[in-house]
């Protein structure tokens, strides 16, 4: 194993972590069914209808899943940096087409994990389980529900702060269009908010 095998390794153990302690015989298994991998910006990691095998960890760059609608408009569900967790979650434990695709928005460094040798590791070790549980409940129920009070709660400009405040380099690294599209706003419409906070600074 080289040196940048064993650091992505160790963020990716990390991140397990830090939902839930993971002991050493169950990581060693975890180890056995990932694989580090580097892909160019604009690599296809899913495209719409293809049927999702890996989760994919961000080591280093980020991805966009997007939705392309019947008249080839063109809308981002999600933005993912360096430690997030990217997939078809539907897909991937339906086994059916994904809705979306998940594009690299830079040359980025990824663990991919082999998801259905990952469910049958969860059903068969309990740290794995009570992992999962946990990852579930703060993603897929508190995150989830706070992004979705947000959009209704929130106007752009605090969903753009927001957004800022977890990821301060985000301008400078993800096309305008992107992250507009991220917002539920246009393009124009996140220039004129970036115009009005320059303002006020």
């Amino acid at each position: 194993m080289s040196l940048d095998q064993y650091k992505s390794l160790s963020i990716l153990k990390s991140k397990f972590e830090s939902y839930a302690p993971i002991s050493l015989d169950s990581w060693q298994l975890i180890e056995n069914i990932v694989e580090q991998k580097s892909i160019k910006k604009g690599d296809l990691l899913l495209r719409n209808g293809q049927i999702a095998k890996e989760i994919h960890f961000i080591i280093q760059g980020a991805l966009r899943a997007f939705i392309t609608d019947s008249e080839g408009n063109i809308y981002n569900k999600n933005i993912f940096l360096e430690g997030d967790f990217a997939g078809s979650t539907a897909s991937l434990i339906q086994q059916i087409p994904s809705d979306f695709a998940i594009e690299a928005l830079e040359d980025s460094i990824l663990i991919n994990i082999n998801h259905k040798k990952y469910r049958e590791l969860i059903f068969q070790n309990n740290d794995l389980k009570t992992f999962y549980i946990a990852y579930l409940e703060r993603n897929w129920v508190i995150e989830k529900e706070q992004r979705e009070i947000s959009i209704v709660m929130k106007n752009a400009t605090e969903r753009y702060l927001h957004l800022l405040s977890k990821h301060p380099d985000i301008q400078e690294r993800i096309p305008l269009l992107h992250i507009a599209s991220h917002l539920g706003i246009t393009p124009t419409q996140l220039s004129r908010i970036r115009k009005s906070l320059e303002k006020d600074l």
